[in-house]
């Protein structure tokens, strides 16, 4: 087909595929660092009209990283349902939107063609949704998973608990893990970036997370956020870990740069189902983010939403128990300001959901990012609209570990309370039990750390 556009008059042509997606994206400081991104709005607009009579299967044909090129690619045509992808070839990106925001789709309905989609369709109808769309359309999907409890399930919202530490001192981490929980977060994970990558200290801080979580029978997993390897090294030397962690791109390239392979994260998940000590059966937890394969020059001129689409097809073949982009973390020059920080969160949410991962949201930025915390808590409002799984939240909204701002873990409460969500199933009734909640809610408890320096069961 002819990739171009006629728009009152004028005519604009395209010389690719990746081009028209690059293109037809919201504006996106790190498509133009890359120098791909539309060079107006007119033009913006034009790709996205040329996008939107694409099909389906034209997108199929042409993904954005040959398939002889790149072990994603791989990874994500094979996982094609040939079945259903007949039944919806012959529709056009506008047609899978259609689909998605009509009131009578359902999601099972949605559910039923996710195995025909590839990452690049995903990546295409998102370029083509306002952000009322995606959030309409995130708010049909329920994709639960389970570890040592279950998450996304409807009515449910649950919370990292990151209680990072400059030094990785046990005792401060402790304290943060008990200031958290005395809020109500840690359902989905409790997740800590070590500042020393080794496996005596992965282990040390596994040991230390376990213990607690077993002294108080919390119904949650603990997780050690240092790269796969060290993680596996940590296991085999009897550390418990609940999930396996690991960082993701978009492109062979940029896994490369990561440390990481398809076969090494085969391996990871063969080690995990049988050596993780969570009860399972989803082991894995990765994080990604708009900007990554760029920061490591690893993009192949392909524009960071559709890269990021691609991290979330690698994801999928790994069943993982939660996902989250970190949307804000990388800085300015991927994502320039608060406008854009929204905007990529609800994209990705949308694209992991209609992937069908368990999708969250470190909903963050910089200090030199031209956003403030409003634009978080925008961010924030907008994601639990839209059904997302989790959220990251930290002590005061500050992480003192990686300078940066994120959700606060007193934010929990106030987005359970506006859409009357309630934490994972399992630890809702442990709050209720420690008497940290009542009814669904926060009691005087709240907030007060000492509630676990005793333990008084």
């Amino acid at each position: 087909m002819k990739l171009e556009s006629t728009i009152t008059g004028s005519q604009r042509t395209f010389d690719s595929i990746r081009e028209v997606l690059a293109k037809a994206n919201e504006e996106k400081s790190g498509d133009e660092l890359a120098d791909i991104g539309a060079s107006s709005a007119a033009e913006r607009v034009a790709a996205k009209d040329t996008l939107s009579r694409i099909s389906l299967a034209t997108l199929r044909e042409n993904p954005v990283v040959p398939y002889e090129d790149d072990e994603v690619t791989r990874v994500i045509q094979e996982a094609v349902d040939d079945a259903i992808y007949d039944e919806i070839s012959d529709w056009t990106v506008a047609d899978l939107r259609e689909f998605l925001v009509d009131e009578q789709t359902t999601e099972e309905d949605i559910d039923r063609i996710r195995p025909g989609l590839t990452s690049e369709m995903i990546a295409a109808v998102a370029k083509i949704m306002s952000n009322m769309d995606l959030i309409q359309a995130s708010s049909k999907m329920v994709i639960t998973a389970r570890c040592n409890n279950t998450i996304g399930s409807a009515g449910s919202l649950s919370f990292r608990l990151q209680p990072n530490d400059p030094t990785d001192d046990v005792e401060n981490i402790r304290y943060s893990i008990c200031e958290g929980l005395s809020y109500g977060v840690g359902d989905a994970v409790i997740g800590i970036n070590p500042v020393e990558d080794n496996a005596d200290n992965t282990k040390r801080l596994l040991e230390m997370t376990k213990e607690f979580i077993d002294e108080w029978d919390i119904p949650t997993q603990n997780c050690v956020l240092s790269h796969l390897t060290t993680q596996i090294k940590a296991v085999k030397n009897g550390a418990p870990a609940d999930l396996l962690f690991q960082s993701l791109a978009g492109t062979e390239a940029g896994n490369e740069s990561f440390g990481i392979d398809v076969d090494l994260l085969d391996d990871a998940y063969e080690f995990g189902k049988e050596h993780c000590t969570g009860s399972g059966p989803n082991f894995m937890y990765f994080e990604t983010g708009q900007g990554s394969e760029l920061s490591s020059d690893a993009h192949a001129g392909i524009d960071q939403v559709t890269l990021e689409a691609r991290c979330y097809g690698l994801a999928k073949r790994y069943d993982p128990f939660i996902v989250n982009t970190v949307v804000g973390f990388i800085g300015p020059e991927y994502l320039y300001d608060g406008k854009q920080v929204i905007r990529a969160g609800l994209e990705d949410v949308f694209m992991g959901k209609l992937t069908g991962i368990s999708m969250g949201i470190d909903a963050c930025y910089t200090n030199h990012i031209q956003a403030d915390q409003n634009d978080i808590e925008n961010l924030a409002v907008l994601l639990t609209a839209a059904g997302s799984n989790y959220f990251i939240s930290v002590p005061m909204g500050d992480d003192t570990m990686l300078n940066y701002q994120s959700n606060s873990y007193h934010d929990a409460s106030a987005l359970w309370d506006i859409f009357n969500v309630r934490p994972a199933p399992e630890f809702a009734k442990w709050l209720e039990a420690m008497g940290i909640t009542d009814n669904g809610r926060l009691t005087e408890k709240a907030g007060d750390p000492t509630v676990f320096l005793n333990n008084n069961q």
